[in-house]
């Protein structure tokens, strides 16, 4: 096995890949337990291994971190994520990619890098904690899914 890249103030963006996976109008998300953003909501996903396609990532990281099976619709939004120290240096950059999927299986299983999962509605987060930008994502990825459907 490959030595794992450092992520902390890296010379490049990683790229991660994460699934918007809906169940009966809700969206699996889960509590985050890494940086840059610790104990707060978001989808699961992480970093796109060598040879792996970013579907194929996303899929991965919600079976390791969930143990939910989905299938992907489709493409929904990418975002860029920012970390940057006391002086301004780049922390750490990921460049994530999101997906919209179908549930197929599985009511979720705390990991050690999800330790809580809640299937919530997409259009209530309420005074959740989330990611910055997860609304905007769970938008697209919603408007991914209508298409799909014809509705």
């Amino acid at each position: 096995m490959m030595p794992r890249a450092c992520r902390l103030y890296p010379d490049r963006p990683f790229l991660a890949a994460s699934v918007a996976v809906f169940r009966d109008g809700r969206v699996l998300l889960g509590a985050r337990t890494a940086p840059p953003h610790p104990q707060v909501f978001s989808l699961p996903g992480g970093v796109v291994e060598v040879g792996e396609t970013l579907e194929e990532a996303a899929i991965r990281e919600l079976a390791e971190e969930t143990g939910v099976i989905a299938e992907i619709v489709g493409f929904a939004a990418h975002t860029q994520v920012f970390d940057r120290d006391d002086e301004g240096r780049v922390r750490r950059h990921f460049v994530v990619v999101s997906f919209a999927a179908h549930w197929i299986s599985g009511d979720g299983e705390p990991s050690e890098e999800a330790p809580e999962l809640i299937w919530a509605d997409p259009d209530d987060l309420g005074a959740l904690k989330t990611t910055p930008n997860l609304k905007r994502v769970l938008d697209a990825a919603g408007l991914v899914l209508e298409r799909r459907n014809g509705t």
